[in-house]
């Protein structure tokens, strides 16, 4: 109740604070409250089949990326050979803006769902990578030593020791991304596509049709807070021994 309260709070304050604003600013591009949600119940049944796409090739992406990316960054936290092998790779594709590549993965892969997914899988991929690399290498050495001298196996080092210790940052990492992946999920189906909100929206400004944009714009907010409340909740329940 104390979160649902908070949720309610924050939203009383935004639409406060953008009413207001539409007020003084006197503009159609920023229209006030009330036709922006009324948009949003007009327009409900393009908004709904748009919204499960673009929650569809966000989820797959965040999963397909932080999939192939924890593995990796174990690995390299928790071995100097491998990270000497990696962390080069690491230091020049890391600071690469990965929308650029979005021409290149629609060349390669066409205009439907997997050169989105693609995109949004390789952002999220080395953000957790990242995290996770430094998250392992930070752990005491002397937590796996007391572990190895019960006589625990390197599988039970990773799993008793390493995992749990990593979980904390890794959520952080992906709370963090989730709002990444959503600006690029954003810009990819405005760019190429003609589905998801990405396109609901800039087919909505290029009809200069503002309060219908504020309508997907919402819809698209929402499907944020619905990512980062999936990774608070997975938190909560994999690090109870947190709040012991």
């Amino acid at each position: 109740m104390r979160r649902l309260l908070g949720y309610l709070l924050a939203i009383m304050f935004i639409l406060a604070g953008w009413q207001l604003t539409a007020m003084a600013l006197g503009s159609a591009a920023l229209p006030e409250v009330l036709p922006a949600l009324q948009n949003v119940v007009m327009y409900f049944d393009e908004i709904a089949p748009a919204f499960g796409v673009s929650l569809y090739r966000v989820v797959i992406a965040m999963v397909i990326g932080t999939v192939l990316a924890i593995p990796l960054g174990l690995v390299c936290g928790r071995s100097p050979r491998v990270d000497a092998v990696f962390a080069p790779v690491l230091y020049f594709l890391y600071p690469l803006p990965k929308v650029v590549l979005l021409p290149v993965f629609i060349v390669l892969l066409g205009l439907a769902d997997a050169p989105k997914i693609a995109l949004i899988a390789l952002t999220i991929f080395f953000q957790v990578l990242v995290t996770v690399r430094d998250a392992t290498k930070s752990v005491p050495e002397d937590s796996v030593l007391s572990v190895r001298s019960l006589g625990a196996s390197r599988l039970d080092i990773y799993r008793h020791v390493i995992v749990p210790a990593t979980l904390p940052e890794l959520f952080t990492a992906l709370r963090i991304s989730s709002g990444t992946a959503v600006a690029i999920l954003f810009f990819a189906e405005s760019f190429a596509g003609s589905t998801g909100l990405g396109y609901f929206i800039a087919d909505a400004w290029a009809l200069l049709n503002y309060p219908k944009m504020f309508a997907g714009i919402i819809a698209m907010a929402v499907l944020g807070v619905i990512l980062y409340e999936i990774f608070d909740i997975a938190e909560r329940r994999l690090t109870r021994w947190r709040r012991l």
